[in-house]
């Protein structure tokens, strides 16, 4: 990869670390993290020192550390006699240390988890620092990046707040900014939407087996409605409580959903709407009055009517409107017993 004369060039950098050529050139411009040696003047030369620096400038930055506070540690770690020749090992303190946009550190009595800095250009808000690290990641179409931090996420703080404080927050201010800007950052909403999905899945998959002869909790949204996320969120919470569960996805026509519902038994039916236009209140009502099981002893499933589609009706006999991804679950949970049975 490297010419040891010369160095690699802006785009092989860029390619390595996958990220744009105008960020790498932004950073040397802004921030001062550019190759010691110029050559000619005319053209940047990378070495492997330089490159060892740019990528814990992207570690930094992806774990929700302000670029201008990364630049500063890894600026540090490269002038320091003592630090290493490979910048990524060398230890960033100051990475963990809340600064105010004017470089001043914030009293240790506001939260380190939670504070309002730039850098991804998206309107997110007071959010978790992690929040901020993925939608940068985002914004770069830095996949390593994004796997990592949902990885971690999930692993530190467990489903429900992982999807509410990080995944959901980022999700939502990706598309503000594509409404906002004439149909840009389509392509960062749909390679965030992808690791969304694949991480969540993969929690799915990785739950303890559900009781197999306990009826199911049905999963799907109405018909002419696509987001599947929050459902597929949903999905991830059963299985990490073992709860059995059949997921239909997006868009599932009225006749087959009521078809699934006859057919399977659920104990509960989720049914997700993003916006009222979709919000199909006959399907909801249809579901919550259909009966199944021997006769003398028919039941009908609890519907859950999830999604701000929902908003503004109250909610009918047989249905419940959850408040978020903790509720839902609680409801759901409430209706089996220890041993996965309906309760």
């Amino acid at each position: 990869m490297y010419d040891s004369d010369h160095g690699i060039t802006t785009g092989a950098v860029a390619r390595h670390l996958g990220v744009s050529p105008t960020t790498v050139r932004s950073w040397d411009r802004r921030y001062g993290i550019g190759p010691l040696d110029r050559g000619d003047g005319r053209h940047r030369r990378w070495t492997p020192a330089d490159v060892a620096m740019l990528e814990e400038m992207c570690r930094l930055t992806a774990s929700g550390v302000p670029p201008a506070e990364a630049a500063r540690t890894v600026r540090r770690a490269r002038s320091s006699p003592d630090a290493p020749s490979v910048v990524a090992a060398a230890p960033v303190p100051a990475a963990a240390v809340p600064v105010t946009p004017a470089g001043e550190a914030v009293p240790e009595t506001a939260s380190p988890a939670r504070r309002p800095t730039a850098g991804s250009g998206l309107p997110l808000g007071d959010v978790r620092q992690e929040c901020r690290g993925l939608a940068r990641a985002a914004v770069r179409l830095d996949s390593p990046a994004m796997e990592e931090l949902l990885r971690t996420a999930l692993a530190e703080y467990g489903l429900v707040t992982s999807w509410e404080e990080i995944m959901a927050p980022t999700l939502h201010a990706v598309g503000k900014k594509w409404e906002s800007s004439e149909d840009r950052y389509v392509e960062v909403e749909h390679l965030l939407s992808w690791h969304i999905s694949t991480t969540l899945r993969r929690a799915a998959a990785s739950g303890p087996a559900a009781a197999s002869q306990a009826p199911p909790v049905v999963l799907a949204c109405v018909p002419s409605e696509q987001h599947t996320l929050p459902l597929e969120a949903l999905a991830a919470g059963l299985a990490e409580r073992g709860l059995p569960l059949r997921m239909f996805g997006a868009a599932v026509p009225a006749e087959a959903l009521d078809a699934a519902v006859r057919r399977s038994g659920p104990a509960a039916v989720a049914l997700w709407s993003q916006g009222r236009p979709t919000a199909h209140h006959a399907l909801a009502l249809h579901l919550a009055r259909t009966a199944f099981g021997v006769r003398g002893a028919r039941t009908a499933p609890l519907v859950l009517l999830a999604g701000p589609g929902w908003r503004g009706v109250p909610p009918a006999p047989g249905t419940v409107r959850p408040s978020g991804l903790r509720e839902a679950l609680a409801v759901i949970s409430r209706l089996y017993g220890e041993d996965g049975g309906a309760g």
